[in-house]
């Protein structure tokens, strides 16, 4: 399996499981000799993570568009900073959320202007895109659950919001689906993350073998 230089992203609704899921591949292809990066969005750079905290504090009264454009600025920091020149040098990028997380939250829960958001990631990630994305499906009311439990009670910005709003993010990840379905592998987040892991690991050596 030749996996190097390859960009692999995560993605998926609150509590389903991103951040296990990438730790656990992370952690197979370095035993497999890779030279893996793992990095996160908002996050990875200094002002990504300054960023996240605004971004992600509850109360914080931020405008969507505001939202959508912090969320971009973070992430043109990140390729040019991080991303493009790891890839560059050969090494295997995993990152929890990316340009698609944007266009799922802020389209899709918030209501923008697809095109409009889709624009400023143009600006943000020039050629850089994903070789793969991992969506990891879960119901939301169950996702919630999950978060809620992890936070121990103390939910972020996007975790307060309503049952609707999660609905529609889902649902606009399985639009990103349906038009890019060579891009993206879909995993039932529901089943243990056990089995979501070997999942996921037989999908890599089958698409990069």
């Amino acid at each position: 399996m030749s996996i190097a230089g390859k960009f692999i992203t995560f993605e998926g609704g609150e509590g389903a499981g991103k951040s296990t899921q990438l730790s656990r591949l992370a952690g197979r292809l370095r035993a497999s000799g890779e030279a893996v990066l793992s990095l996160r969005e908002p996050g990875g750079t200094p002002f990504g993570e300054k960023m996240r905290d605004v971004l992600k504090q509850p109360g914080s009264a931020i405008q969507p568009a505001a939202e959508a454009l912090l969320f971009a600025a973070c992430r043109a920091q990140l390729v040019a900073d991080v991303i493009a020149p790891a890839l560059a040098a050969g090494q295997v990028v995993l990152c929890d959320r990316f340009i698609d997380s944007t266009v799922a939250y802020q389209s899709g829960g918030r209501g923008l202007d697809r095109t409009l958001i889709e624009s400023a990631n143009r600006l943000a990630c020039g050629t850089v895109r994903p070789d793969l994305t991992i969506l990891l499906d879960l119901d939301p009311s169950r996702g919630l659950g999950r978060a809620s439990v992890r936070d121990q009670g103390q939910p972020d910005r996007f975790e307060v919001l309503s049952a609707d709003f999660h609905r529609q993010v889902r649902d606009l990840y399985h639009a990103l689906v349906k038009e890019e379905s060579a891009r993206f592998f879909v995993v039932d987040a529901a089943r243990p993350p056990e089995a979501v892991e070997e999942e996921i690991w037989h999908e890599i050596a089958r698409r990069f073998r």
